[in-house]
């Protein structure tokens, strides 16, 4: 099973078909292609970089690993993802915090889309998952369709406090304030993650009859590389997005 926090680049969760334009340049994926997955629907689904073998790690130590990818030097993911520039993660854990930054820095005359996010797996060891509690910020809740795609509804999502329970969620959201807090606890253990910065949506993941809930950051909603409302990173103007996770 995939556990970790898996990097969801250069989009997060789905494409509603294999064909996007961003940034005046229209683009073919091909599920089975230049690293392209597919989804159960035959839809492009978390970018390009799953089990990616060429980051080049920068800086190694007890407590920080840094690690980059050129997307211009390979032409592999150029084909999905047509706009060069050098993707940075950073990891440091300190003081029962792990933070994840990321910096995406254009290394053409092309504006970057920001569409990818992050995949954390949370679990409470040795406590129930009907006993774990989850907390949720204001949000706004997209509605989606059968394909995992927003249909354009939207509704607002309060602050919450709730049981898991037997409850499971797929359930995508925007508006989410820079650092907003998702939490989830139980028994004596309490799991936060801080969207601290460059994280405006969210997936939150709870499948029926698993163990484990995630609260994805995400720098866009579900196919916005199709239907826009996503930032650019600006030649000679490097975005960062930074998230935390707490124990």
């Amino acid at each position: 099973k995939t556990m970790g926090i898996p990097i969801l680049y250069p989009w997060a969760n789905r494409l509603g078909d294999n064909t996007y334009t961003a940034e005046n340049v229209t683009v073919m994926v091909t599920p089975g292609e230049n690293r392209v997955r597919a989804d159960p629907n035959g839809l492009p689904i978390h970018g390009t970089l799953a089990a990616y073998p060429d980051w080049r790690v920068t800086i190694e130590s007890a407590n920080e690993l840094s690690a980059e990818v050129d997307f211009g030097a390979d032409p592999r993911l150029l084909a999905s993802f047509p706009y060069p520039h050098v993707l940075h993660v950073t990891v440091r854990l300190a003081d029962r915090t792990l933070t994840v930054r990321t910096t995406v820095t254009p290394t053409g005359d092309r504006a970057v889309p920001l569409c990818f996010g992050f995949h954390p797996y949370l679990q409470l060891p040795g406590v129930a998952r009907g006993e774990w509690i989850i907390e949720t910020p204001p949000l706004r809740h997209l509605a989606l369709d059968d394909k995992g795609l927003p249909t354009g509804a939207t509704s607002p999502w309060p602050a919450t406090r709730e049981a898991l329970g037997d409850k499971s969620f797929d359930d995508a959201y925007d508006q989410v304030d820079q650092g907003a807090v998702f939490v989830v606890s139980g028994g004596d253990r309490r799991l936060e993650v801080h969207f601290e910065r460059g994280y405006s949506a969210a997936q939150i993941f709870a499948p029926p009859g698993e163990d484990l809930v995630c609260f994805e950051p995400m720098a866009a909603p579900t196919d916005a590389l199709r239907r826009g409302g996503f930032r650019s990173a600006q030649p000679g103007e490097p975005a960062v997005a930074q998230f935390s996770i707490r124990v």
